[in-house]
C-alpha cells in the first residue's frame, strides 16, 4: 500500500512541483494577491510590507548557511568519515539502509534541527555509497524525514521560547517549563509513535524490484580535502599548512565552548552548533589548508539558501503586515471548542508554515492570536502552543524550504523526494491530530 502511495505521490510531485525558487515565486504572486483581495489593503501597500521584510531574515539566511558549511566541512574530515563509515556498515541490505538512516536522523534532529539536518543528509549518502540496490532518493527523503519532530524537541523554539524569562507573551501567559511542553506525557508519547512508525513507513515505500538507478558520478567518494604542499615551502604555505595553528584556533573554539556549556548546561542553538561545527572542523582537518579546502568545497551548496531565504522572509512581511495569518488562525478558532482547538491550532500551523516557514517567526505573529483564542475557550496553553509546533514542523515535509541544505549536500531536486516526504506528511498529519484530540495535555 505505502509502496503504491509512494509512486503515486513521486508521479504527482515530478509533474506539478516546480524548482524551490518557482514554487517561493509562484507563492509571493499567491500571497500579494490574497492580501489584495482578502484584507484591506493595497497592493502599494502589499509590496510596502513585502518589501519592508525581505531582508528580515539576513542572520537566519547566513546561520543556515553557515549550517551547510561547517556541517559539511566537519562530516568531510577524517574522523567523521571514519565514524560515519562505520555506523553505515550496520546496514547490510537496503531496507537495513532506510530503517537506520531514518533512525539516527530523527535523533539527530529531537536533539538539535540544524545537526540533524546536515548530518542525516550526509548518512544517508555514505550508506548509498556503500548498500548496494538502495534508492537514493529514498535514502534523502527519509534522512529529511526525521526533520519533522525537530519542534518537539530539545531545539524546539517555540517551547523554549515560552519557557525564557521575558519572552514576548509572558504577561499574558507567563513562563511554560518544557516539563509541560517538549516533556510533557502527550509530547513525549507523540515522538515515541512516531519515532517507531516513520522507519517502517520509509521501509515499506521501497522499491526492491525496480530500483533507481543513481548516476555514479553523484555518489562518488571524493578524497579528504587536502592542499598540495611543497617540499621547500614558502613562509606562507608552512602557516597554511601547520597543525599548530590549527591546534591552537580549534583548541580555543573548545574551551570556549566547555565554558559556555558548564555555564548554560546542555543548551543548544543554532549559533552554538555552527561554532562548534566550525572549531571542530578547523581541529579535525589537521591544517587550515585542508579546512579551506573542504569549506571551498561545501560552500558551492549554499546558493539555494542565499538567493531563497529573503523571498521567504518578504513572504512572512506580508502575511504579518497584511493581517492575513489573523484571518487564517480566527477561520480556525471559529470552529473550535476546548477539545478540538489544538488539533484545529495544529492545522492552522501547517497552513500557515507553507507561507511562513520559521518556527519562530511563525510563533511571532501567530501565536498571539493563539494564545488569546486558547484563554477565551478555556483550552491548554502548553497543548496549544505544542499544536502550533507540531504545525509549523509537520508542513515541512512538503515545503522545500528547510529541505535545501540537505538537497544541496545529496546533489538531488526537491522534486525527488517530496513525493516520498508526502506520504509521511499524511502519517505525521493523521497521528499527531488524534494525540492532540485524544491525549490529555
Amino acid at each position: 500500500m505505502f509502496r503504491a502511495l509512494a509512486n503515486a505521490s513521486n508521479a504527482l510531485v515530478t509533474r506539478l512541483l516546480p524548482d524551490p525558487f518557482i514554487f517561493v515565486a509562484l507563492l509571493t504572486l499567491l500571497v500579494l494577491a490574497l492580501g489584495v483581495l482578502l484584507t484591506p489593503h493595497t497592493l502599494p501597500q502589499m509590496v510596502q510590507f513585502w518589501g519592508d521584510g525581505f531582508w528580515e531574515l539576513l542572520a537566519f539566511t547566513m546561520q543556515m548557511a553557515l549550517v551547510l558549511v561547517t556541517g559539511h566541512a566537519l562530516a568531510s574530515t577524517p574522523f567523521f568519515r571514519r565514524l560515519l563509515g562505520g555506523l553505515a556498515g550496520l546496514a547490510k541490505t537496503a531496507p537495513a539502509a532506510i530503517v537506520l538512516v531514518t533512525a539516527v536522523s530523527l535523533v539527530a534532529n529531537w536533539i538539535n534541527w540544524g545537526f540533524g539536518l546536515v548530518i542525516g543528509a550526509i548518512f544517508a549518502r555514505e550508506l548509498a555509497r556503500r548498500v548496494p540496490g538502495v534508492d537514493y532518493r529514498l535514502l534523502i527523503a527519509s534522512a529529511y524525514s526525521g526533520f519533522v519532530i525537530w519542534h518537539a524537541g530539545f531545539s524546539g523554539s517555540i517551547p523554549l521560547t515560552i519557557a525564557t524569562p521575558d519572552h514576548f507573551l509572558e504577561g499574558q501567559i507567563g513562563l511554560i517549563p518544557t516539563s509541560q511542553t517538549i516533556f510533557a506525557p502527550f509530547n513525549l508519547i507523540l515522538v515515541g509513535v512516531l519515532a517507531l512508525l516513520i522507519p517502517l513507513v520509509n521501509r515499506a515505500m521501497l522499491d526492491r524490484e525496480h530500483p533507481v538507478v543513481v548516476d555514479p558520478a553523484l555518489l562518488a567518494e571524493k578524497a579528504p580535502a587536502a592542499a598540495w604542499a611543497p617540499a621547500d615551502q614558502t613562509p606562507a604555505q608552512r602557516l597554511e599548512n601547520s597543525p599548530v595553528l590549527s591546534l591552537l584556533l580549534g583548541g580555543l573554539g573548545l574551551a570556549f565552548l566547555a565554558m559556555y556549556f558548564a555555564a548554560e548546561g546542555f543548551k543548544l542553538n543554532l549559533n552554538i552548533v555552527n561554532f562548534a561545527f566550525l572549531f571542530l572542523a578547523i581541529l579535525l582537518h589537521g591544517t587550515p589548508a585542508r579546512f579551506i579546502a573542504a569549506t571551498t568545497e561545501a560552500v558551492q551548496g549554499a546558493a539555494g539558501i542565499l538567493i531563497q531565504f529573503p523571498f521567504y522572509a518578504g513572504l512572512a512581511g506580508m502575511m504579518a503586515g497584511s493581517g492575513l495569518i489573523e484571518r487564517v488562525s480566527d477561520a480556525f478558532v471559529a470552529m473550535s471548542t476546548p477539545q478540538t482547538f489544538p488539533v484545529l491550532a495544529f492545522w492552522s500551523a501547517g497552513l500557515v508554515n507553507i507561507f511562513v516557514p520559521s518556527g519562530g517567526g511563525q510563533w511571532a505573529v501567530q501565536g498571539p492570536v493563539m494564545v488569546q483564542a486558547a484563554q477565551s475557550l478555556g483550552a491548554s496553553l502548553p497543548k496549544t502552543a505544542m499544536a502550533v509546533a507540531w504545525g509549523d514542523a509537520w508542513t515541512n515535509m512538503i515545503q522545500p524550504f528547510w529541505a535545501l541544505p540537505a538537497l544541496a549536500i545529496a546533489g538531488l531536486h526537491a522534486r525527488d523526494i517530496m513525493g516520498y516526504c508526502l506520504v509521511i506528511l499524511l502519517l505525521v498529519g493523521a497521528v499527531v491530530s488524534l494525540g492532540l484530540y485524544l491525549l490529555p495535555g
